[in-house]
């Protein structure tokens, strides 16, 4: 069974090549048939996977593929673990993925660049799957860097859209730079791990850390350390990874313009797997990070104040789509301060949960806009016929994110009355919104109920502080979430169609509209995977799944006091969202949101979310460019170019050269050599010319004394 394991990256790595290599000759159906195949695949390794774990009564297995680094006391062979974490990834990136394929084929529909979105999608869940599957850091990080590869691809997909035709390109390099600061975090904290334990392997990296007291003292032979000292040294590390990837503050600002990617790339990178590669990471280290409270403290505050801040900023936002990607921002908040509070049960549930409404959300924001473009085109085309000026043939406008105006298909405020147009969308956006919301018995009740267990234990119970504050901040962060959700339904989906194009807006195919079905049921039943009560199949059941990883996996009884507090706000914020939204419709496109005039310059604050981009601009992107152009036309052209080069080299030069020339070369050189020829000519003139005298008695007799010298010198030679 574990034996063909590697076929679940082999399987992405086929159907990439076939596309690549045979693409161009292939049509749409078949790209999308070998891409969907080749996930499709993978999530049957994965199954078989999990199946061998049942039968092998859950022991990790290792199997070995190459012997990949072996430098001195560093061997780092290519290996793939097999175990309950692993496995657990593995079925949510194939499963989700593969739906998300399905979807991708009929939003894509149209797109010149179609064989090219494929063989990127293929080659993140190959990235992906190498990151989950990695049983040493450095060969996670290998996959923690190729899915970041094919985020910048994906992004910078429409590369040539965007503001001023080059905003979706910004967005991809955005991304690429700002994960780069935090892989840079993941970088030294790995080295250190190698530096400390000598190795990068799983295995051997806990088992020194399991046999090691926080207080031991060992030489590290630049000093003397602790082992809670370098584990405390390396979790902060990790948390600047974390923050990067997994889009925590300060580092999240990438994220939400990833939004500029095709919909089916935010909910298969953004949403559901991509970025809980920092949960993965930190619960796979976690004990390491037992020694390390300072860090994991640290963690904790830092995920929470995401979770508010992230949440905040939807409240004020008009773009469907960026309300989705900082309610992401939002809900990694919530992973990343459940692994800082220890509570990583909790995070791998919500994270697998939320995987399941977050791809449902964003999916059907995707089946939204494009009904919306189709609405638009069909608008455009009914004109083109009024005038006589349509040769009937388009591409797929809402595959290519053309605009024929300034129409903005994601802009709610264009939207309204969709309900009746779109009612599967609908239906089963509003399961994923209520699930998003926290209210029983969708998924999402069940995994942020179990986060917010952990700080209330830790806070409340316990008396942490730093667990109260996180526990304040959660709550309030997961009432703006059932706030925001609620307003963003009522603005697209209730009421009566603002603009033409929702008028005309058309419910998608099936097979954009079967996956939405799909994750609709999982977010209803997502729950069940770690149903709190009973003794049941599903009781405990995620629980005693990944515990044959580490002990750390454990979830605190269910409490029905912050069950119900939980509860009891998100039905307040809906009930909010609703006298606001719901009683009385927005029926103008243009006019101010409700709550615009009552916050006044807290509503543009909001809306200018909290103005995190204008002060990196300031601070950093504004110097930089300044510093940039300063060095290129500054120093680089004025001063080394036009001064340096020009002036003092090129004088200097210029001097020196005429000064050979002028100088030596001819007042010298020259001079010389055409004294010699002026002196022979005068020899010639003044003598030798006169033994030209034209008579052959002359030239006879020259020759005869010259033979009789000749013939002179010789004797007296031989006489001597």
């Amino acid at each position: 069974m574990f034996e063909i394991a590697p076929l679940i990256l082999l399987f992405p790595l086929v159907g990439l090549f076939i596309n690549l290599v045979f693409g161009k000759r292939l049509d749409e159906r078949l790209i999308g048939f070998f891409a969907i195949a080749a996930s499709a695949l993978a999530f049957v390794i994965a199954v078989l996977q999990w199946q061998g774990l049942n039968l092998n009564h859950h022991e990790a297995m290792v199997i070995m593929i190459a012997d990949w680094i072996h430098a001195g006391d560093l061997w780092i062979p290519w290996e793939m673990r097999v175990d309950t974490l692993s496995v657990t990834m593995m079925l949510l990136v194939t499963g989700v993925g593969t739906l998300i394929h399905i979807y991708a084929s009929g939003y894509m529909h149209g797109d010149p660049r179609y064989q090219r979105f494929f063989i990127y999608l293929n080659l993140f869940i190959f990235s992906m799957l190498v990151l989950v599957t990695a049983n040493n850091y450095l060969m996670l990080f290998v996959g923690w860097e190729g899915v970041g590869v094919c985020s910048y691809l994906l992004i910078g997909f429409w590369y040539d859209k965007g503001e001023d035709g080059i905003g979706n390109a910004k967005a991809g390099r955005k991304a690429f730079v700002v994960n780069r600061i935090g892989d840079f975090g993941f970088l030294i904290a790995m080295f250190l791990l190698w530096w400390t334990t000598g190795s990068l392997r799983f295995d051997e990296v806990i088992h020194f850390f399991e046999t090691h007291a926080s207080d031991f003292v060992f030489n590290m032979n630049v000093g003397w350390m602790t082992v809670g000292g370098v584990a405390t040294i390396v979790g902060l590390l990790m948390l600047v990874g974390v923050a990067g990837k997994s889009a925590q503050v300060p580092l999240f600002v990438w994220l939400p313009d990833a939004m500029a990617g095709p919909t089916p790339v935010s909910a298969l990178i953004h949403a559901a797997t991509m970025v809980t590669a920092g949960t993965y990471l930190v619960s796979r280290s976690a004990p390491v990070m037992v020694h390390a409270p300072a860090a994991m403290q640290t963690i904790a505050i830092v995920g929470a104040v995401t979770a508010f801040m992230a949440g905040t900023v939807a409240v004020a936002q008009w773009d469907m789509k960026k309300i989705l990607a900082y309610s992401t921002v939002s809900q990694l908040g919530f992973m990343v301060a459940a692994v800082g509070m220890g509570g990583y049960l909790a995070a791998y549930f919500h994270l697998l949960t939320h995987a399941f409404f977050k791809a449902l959300l964003f999916l059907g924001a995707g089946s939204v806009i494009h009904a919306m473009e189709h609405g638009h085109h069909h608008l455009h085309d009914h004109h083109h016929d009024d005038h006589g000026h349509d040769d009937g043939h388009h591409s797929d406008d809402a595959a290519e994110g053309v605009n024929h105006d300034d129409f903005d298909p994601q802009d709610m405020r264009t939207m309204g009355g969709l309900r009746h147009k779109m009612p599967i969308t609908f239906w089963t956006y509003m399961i994923g919104a209520i699930a998003l919301a926290g209210v029983f018995p969708f998924a999402g009740f069940w995994s942020k109920d179990e986060i917010l267990l952990d700080a209330w234990v830790k806070g409340v119970e316990g008396g942490e502080t730093y667990a109260l504050i996180v526990y304040i901040l959660l709550t309030i962060a997961a009432i703006f979430t059932a706030f925001y959700m609620t307003r963003q339904v009522f603005l697209v989906f209730f009421g009566e169609a603002r603009h033409e194009a929702a008028e005309h807006a058309p419910e998608n195919p099936p097979r954009m509209t079967i996956p939405l079905i799909i994750l609709a049921v999982m977010s209803v039943f997502g729950g069940l995977l770690n149903y709190p009560f009973g003794k049941g199949f599903f009781s405990h059941r995620l629980e005693h799944w990944l515990h044959y990883t580490h002990v750390y996996f454990h979830a605190e009884k269910f409490n029905f006091t912050v069950a119900g507090i939980s509860t009891l706000c998100a039905l307040g914020a809906i009930a909010v969202g609703y006298m606001l939204y719901g009683r009385k419709p927005v029926e103008d496109a243009h006019a101010a949101d409700v709550l615009e005039k009552p916050l006044g310059p807290l509503w543009k604050f909001l809306n200018g979310k909290w103005y995190w981009d204008e002060l990196y601009d300031f601070i950093i992107v504004h110097p930089f460019n300044w510093e940039s152009k300063f060095l290129a036309f500054t120093i680089d052209w004025d001063f080394w170019h036009d001064w340096f080069h020009d002036t003092v080299l090129g004088g200097f030069w210029n001097f020196f050269s005429r000064f050979l020339s002028n100088e030596v070369d001819r007042g010298i050189v020259d001079n010389t050599f055409m004294g010699w020829g002026y002196a022979m000519r005068g020899i010639a003139n003044g003598f030798l010319n006169r033994m030209q005298s034209g008579f052959a008695r002359n030239y006879a007799l020259s020759l005869a004394v010259g033979v009789l010298a000749l013939m002179a010198y010789a004797l007296i030679a031989f006489v001597g």
